[in-house]
């Protein structure tokens, strides 16, 4: 069987994310339109949320930004997992080296 929701190229698309994405067909097809890196960013942004709550509505702003014709999320600096990309210098020093602080 084929998965029907497209994944990005680190990250699986999570099943509470899929499950929104799911509910409306011209949401998922403009999820499936994306390309695999656009689709990874919105997974990283989801996944990154730290309490239930940021990433309900990080799920949902999914959404919303992908019918107002977004294809990366707004605000969101980049997936530091990449292997094939080096973080730049502001991600390294915000979301990586901040997260080493924060214990993450």
């Amino acid at each position: 069987m084929v998965d029907p929701i497209p994944h990005g190229t680190v990250h699986q698309t999570p099943r509470d994310l899929a499950a929104a994405l799911g509910v409306d067909p011209a949401v998922l097809a403009l999820w499936a339109g994306l390309t695999p890196l656009g689709r990874n960013e919105f997974i990283c942004w989801v996944e990154d949320a730290k309490q239930p709550a940021t990433r309900l509505r990080r799920i949902g702003r999914t959404v919303e930004e992908l019918q107002e014709g977004k294809r990366r999320p707004c605000c969101w600096a980049g997936c530091i997992h990449r292997e094939d990309k080096a973080p730049g210098r502001w991600q390294r020093a915000v979301l990586v080296e901040g997260k080493r602080r924060e214990g993450g």
